[in-house]
C-alpha cells in the first residue's frame, strides 16, 4: 500500500511540473497575460506542495474543522473560481466599454473625415475661380 501512494504522488509531481511548463510556454508565446499567470503558478505550487506534504490536507482540514480532508479541495476549488470569474466578468464589462467608447469615437472621426472630403471640391473651385480673377 506504501508503494501506490509513492506511486500516486510520483504521478502527482510529474502532472505539477508538466502543467507549470505548459504555464511557462504560454507565458513565453505570450498567449497568458501576467496578472493570470500568477494565479495558474500559485495553484500549481499548491498541488506541488500537497503532493510532498501528504499529510497537509489533513491537517488542514483538521486546523479549520472539516470532516472529510478532499472535500477542503474541493471548497477551496469552487471558492477559487467563483473568484476568478467575478474578475473575468469585470476586465469583460471594462473591455465591452472601451470598445463601445472606441466605435463611438471612430464613428465620430469619419463623419469628420467625410465632412472634410466634401469640403474639398469646394475649396479647390474657390481657388480656381480667385486665379482666374487675376
Amino acid at each position: 500500500m506504501a508503494s501506490l501512494s509513492i506511486t500516486i504522488q510520483i504521478i502527482s509531481l510529474l502532472g505539477a511540473a508538466i502543467f507549470m511548463i505548459m504555464i511557462f510556454r504560454l507565458i513565453v508565446q505570450g498567449r497568458l497575460r501576467e496578472e493570470y499567470s500568477i494565479i495558474w503558478i500559485l495553484c500549481t505550487v499548491i498541488l506541488i506542495v500537497f503532493a510532498i506534504w501528504r499529510k497537509g490536507l489533513e491537517q488542514i482540514s483538521l486546523l479549520l474543522g472539516v470532516y472529510y480532508p478532499p472535500s477542503l479541495i474541493f471548497l477551496a476549488a469552487i471558492f477559487a473560481i467563483i473568484t476568478f470569474l467575478v474578475h473575468l466578468s469585470v476586465v469583460n464589462s471594462k473591455l465591452q466599454n472601451q470598445i463601445k467608447n472606441l466605435s463611438h469615437e471612430m464613428a465620430m472621426m469619419k463623419k469628420e473625415l467625410s465632412d472634410i472630403r466634401a469640403s474639398i471640391p469646394l475649396l479647390e473651385t474657390n481657388a480656381a475661380v480667385a486665379v482666374h480673377e487675376k
